[in-house]
């Protein structure tokens, strides 16, 4: 019996233990559990800096059991990769343990994204094998970015070619805007400078050719014919074609390098502030410049390559330098001459814009200007080559 006026004793009464994930209200989760399923709203600001929190959210998250996993994004407001990379560890750890997962709203782009990287890291590591229909798009995707990229680069060089036309006609209104002191300077250093190596060059490679030629004539008593051989070979093709390969790699990587610093300290871009063409005052000059500088080096070229013949058959083959003269009048005809030196022009000017164009392509580091200048050099030898190759069809039609 209990005395009058004590507190009666209250037997303890056992709370029921909270039911997880069912209407649970946290700070970046929102979960509502059914008998085999799980339905996740997320919700405001998933960043790196709070991964902490969202790890111990995620942890809290029981996934044994469930079947389908339902995650909604509409209150997500952001997303960063480091919390995009822990959610898709969560989703993994899912769908290993049966659950099927789907989205309530867009899939963010950032698990995409991640999903995308991972696959391809996987597909680039030696001895792993593609997935079939990775194996299957992977060659069209490259088809097409290849497809996109050239043509991104023939409308960027079409769009070149159109601002020097127009700075050229522009420029041909004034002797002043021709810019005739930097044209000067354009012809010293792509054609003074060029002097010695191309004498060189051309002073051995003359030798050599009338070394070879005569080694096969005189087997059949023909040894006269090595001067036909190294004029006409010469004076057509190997004087031009040499300087213009040389010009091509001493000029067309300066202009490429010259003007790809410009890029790099943004002084192209000071240029067109103060109101000035950069192609009027960094293309043309240059161009122009190696237009006349060209044609006087392939000259240059053309003698010391006759005298180089000259010398070899003088000792080689005992042919006094007077015979030789004699038949090198005889042997060239009225436009064998100028067949060689009327393509030096063409030459310049492919590869002038070739340095320039590739130079104005420069940005964001140094590593692009030594790339995007060995692209000129190798751009300019083969335009070189190319067009060699179309003018021997063009006089081989005419009859030249």
């Amino acid at each position: 019996m209990v005395p009058r006026g004590a507190p009666a004793e209250q037997a303890p009464v056992e709370k029921p233990p909270p039911r997880k994930f069912r209407g649970a209200l946290t700070q970046y989760i929102a979960a509502q559990r059914g008998a085999d399923s799980l339905e996740l709203d997320l919700k405001g600001e998933w960043r790196a800096l709070c991964l902490k929190e969202l790890g111990a959210e995620l942890a809290a998250l029981d996934v044994h059991g469930v079947r389908q996993l339902v995650i909604a994004t509409q209150a997500l407001t952001v997303l960063d990769l480091s919390a995009a990379w822990q959610l898709r560890e969560f989703i993994s750890a899912a769908q290993r343990a049966g659950a099927v997962v789907s989205f309530r709203g867009a899939q963010p782009e950032q698990l995409r994204v991640l999903d995308e990287a991972l696959a391809r890291a996987a597909f680039q590591t030696p001895g792993a094998a593609a997935p079939h229909h990775e194996s299957l798009i992977e060659p069209v995707t490259e088809l097409g970015r290849h497809v996109v990229r050239a043509s991104r680069d023939t409308r960027a060089g079409l769009a070149f070619l159109g601002h020097v036309a127009q700075a050229a006609l522009a420029a041909a209104t004034s002797w002043r805007r021709l810019r005739p002191i930097a044209i000067v300077r354009q012809i010293y250093d792509t054609g003074v400078t060029a002097i010695p190596i191309v004498a060189l060059i051309a002073f051995l490679i003359s030798v050599v050719v009338a070394f070879l030629s005569a080694q096969q004539l005189q087997r059949f008593g023909a040894e006269i014919f090595v001067v036909d051989l190294v004029t006409i070979g010469v004076l057509r093709e190997l004087g031009v074609l040499l300087t213009a390969i040389i010009v091509a790699g001493r000029s067309g990587s300066a202009f490429a390098a010259e003007i790809g610093a410009m890029e790099l300290n943004e002084e192209v871009d000071a240029l067109s502030a103060t109101g000035a063409d950069p192609f009027e005052l960094l293309v043309l000059p240059r161009v122009i410049g190696l237009v006349i500088a060209l044609p006087l080096l392939t000259v240059i070229a053309d003698v010391i390559g006759l005298a180089g013949g000259a010398l070899l058959c003088r000792f080689l083959l005992d042919i006094p330098i007077t015979q030789f003269v004699d038949r090198v009048s005889e042997s060239i005809g009225p436009t064998t001459f100028w067949v060689g030196l009327v393509k030096a022009p063409v030459f310049a000017v492919l590869i002038g814009l070739a340095g320039v164009y590739r130079g104005l392509q420069v940005q964001g580091s140094s590593r692009e200007l030594g790339r995007l200048t060995t692209v000129a050099v190798v751009q300019s030898i083969f335009i070189v080559i190319l067009a060699d190759a179309l003018f021997a069809v063009l006089f081989m039609e005419m009859g030249i």
